[in-house]
């Protein structure tokens, strides 16, 4: 990179033959901090998709078999957490809790199981009643057993269905973050990061 750095001016255009996408500030090829950056973002997307996944599965599964109490204390969760903007949320979290990729997860799973909980409840709440359950509670299993052997497996068309949604959303989420200065540290590449970096040189007028 410093060899690659010296030879490159960055007054000018770089050459196509060297690096076709350009450089940063610094020379550093945009091709391959763009393939670091899809790594770090999609790994950030999928993990934290399956973190608010299991959160929104396990509440949404545990109001909408159990409901009593149990099922309004987590409406009441649920409420607090909907009434807040999303994005806004997911920014207080970050202002709390800091940077780096582990942090940027949890964050977005924290913020991002509401959707998942309010479909899974209503699944629970429609099959807890119905024969097969019933059949299950008559030959001794147990609630634990009707609730994730028995009911899971027939909703699990939703769990998939929004974690691949999830997936999409929190990619962008975390590239938003990391153009703020709220996501992955600095010293990391990311989406975020490369068009946090990039602002300065287009306003200086080094399109490329």
């Amino acid at each position: 990179w410093a060899e690659r750095a010296a030879k490159i001016q960055i007054t000018d255009p770089p050459r196509a033959e060297t690096l076709p996408f350009g450089a940063d500030r610094l020379g550093r090829d945009i091709v391959a901090k763009v393939i670091k950056g899809a790594e770090i973002s999609i790994f950030v997307g999928v993990f934290a998709a399956v973190l608010a996944t299991l959160i929104g599965t396990m509440l949404g599964a545990l109001a909408g078999y159990a409901g009593g109490r149990i099922g309004d204390f987590l409406e009441w969760v649920y409420n607090v957490f909907t009434s807040i903007p999303g994005i806004l949320l997911i920014f207080a979290f970050a202002a709390v809790l800091g940077r780096g990729i582990s942090t940027v997860i949890l964050i977005l799973g924290l913020a991002g199981w509401t959707g998942i909980y309010r479909l899974v409840r209503a699944e629970y709440m429609k099959h807890r009643t119905r024969e097969y359950v019933r059949a299950a509670e008559a030959i001794g299993a147990s609630h634990l057993s009707r609730m994730f052997i028995h009911i899971l497996p027939n909703v699990s068309h939703v769990v998939l269905v929004q974690l691949s949604l999830h997936v999409v959303f929190f990619i962008k989420a975390e590239v938003i973050l990391s153009f703020l200065g709220l996501g992955v540290r600095v010293d990391q590449v990311s989406w975020g990061t490369m068009l946090s970096e990039a602002q300065a040189e287009l306003v200086l007028g080094h399109w490329w």
